[in-house]
C-alpha cells in the first residue's frame, strides 16, 4: 500500500519513452501549481454569472445542464485537482488509485449534498483554507515528512476520506452561490456531484497518464521532491489568501 518515498534509496527505473513527453508530463503538475499560484486570487469563489443567471431562472429537474456544471466545476477546480495530484503521486496500482479516489468521492459526494440540501452556512474561505492545507498535507506526506520529523506515518486512507469532507462543504459553498431553487433539489445535486465525479475521472486519467509517463524517465526521480515542495507551496499561498479574503471580509 501507499507509503512516502525514500528518497536516499530509488528504485530501479526501466528507460523512459521520448524525452518531450516525458517533460511535457512534469510540466503537468507545474501547470497545476502555476494555475493555484497566479490565477487563484482573480477566480477565488468566483461563480461565472451566465452559469449563475441561468440556473438563478430556472426550476424542476435540469438533469443534464447540473451535471455539466459539475464536470465544469471539477476540472476547473486546481486545489482539488492539486490534492488529487498528490493523492496519486506515489500510487502505481489501479486498486490502490481506485481505493483512494472513491473515499474522497465518498468524502466529497457527502458533505457537498448535505451541506446545500440542508443549507448548511460555512465560510467559503475558511473551507477553501483547509483545502490549501490539504494539499500541504499531502505533499509532506509524499516527502516523507511526518516519519522523519515525528516517527509516525498518518492513516493515509482516514486522511484521504476526511479531506474529502471538507473540500465536499468547498463544493457545497459554491453550489449555494447559484441560489438553486428548492422544486427539484436534490435531484438536480445528485445531478451535480455525478458531473463533479465525470470531471474528476476526467482530470484525473490525464493526470494518471502524465505522470505513468514522467515516472518512466531519470527525471521523475530527480524532481519529485522538488515536484512536491512546489506543491506544498502552492497549498501554503493558498491558505495564506483565503484566511486574508476572510479577515477582510470580517474586519
Amino acid at each position: 500500500m501507499h507509503r512516502p518515498h525514500s528518497w536516499a534509496r530509488p528504485q530501479a527505473r526501466p528507460s523512459g519513452p521520448p524525452r518531450v513527453a516525458a517533460r511535457a508530463s512534469a510540466a503537468l503538475l507545474a501547470l497545476l501549481v502555476s494555475l493555484a499560484l497566479s490565477i487563484a486570487p482573480a477566480l477565488a469563489h468566483a461563480v461565472a454569472e451566465g452559469d449563475k443567471g441561468y440556473i438563478q431562472e430556472i426550476t424542476g429537474v435540469h438533469f443534464l445542464p447540473f451535471m455539466y456544471l459539475g464536470a465544469k466545476h471539477m476540472i476547473t477546480g486546481y486545489d482539488h485537482l492539486l490534492f488529487l495530484a498528490g493523492v496519486i503521486f506515489f500510487l502505481y496500482q489501479p486498486r490502490h488509485i481506485g481505493l483512494y479516489v472513491t473515499l474522497f468521492a465518498i468524502g466529497h459526494s457527502t458533505t457537498m449534498i448535505i451541506g446545500v440540501y440542508f443549507d448548511i452556512a460555512v465560510s467559503s474561505y475558511l473551507i477553501d483554507a483547509i483545502i490549501g492545507l490539504s494539499v500541504v498535507y499531502k505533499a509532506l506526506d509524499n516527502m516523507g515528512a511526518y516519519q522523519r520529523w515525528f516517527g509516525v506515518q498518518p492513516n493515509t486512507k482516514a486522511a484521504t476520506f476526511i479531506f474529502g469532507l471538507f473540500h465536499g462543504f468547498g463544493l457545497a459553498t459554491k453550489v449555494q452561490e447559484y441560489d438553486i431553487a428548492p422544486d427539484g433539489l436534490l435531484t438536480n445535486l445528485i445531478a451535480f456531484n455525478l458531473g463533479v465525479e465525470v470531471g474528476q475521472l476526467l482530470a484525473l486519467a490525464a493526470i494518471l497518464i502524465a505522470i505513468s509517463f514522467w515516472r518512466r524517465t531519470d527525471s521523475f526521480w530527480k524532481h519529485a521532491y522538488t515536484a512536491n515542495v512546489a506543491m506544498m507551496t502552492a497549498g501554503f499561498v493558498l491558505t495564506g489568501m483565503h484566511l486574508t479574503g476572510f479577515f477582510v471580509s470580517h474586519p
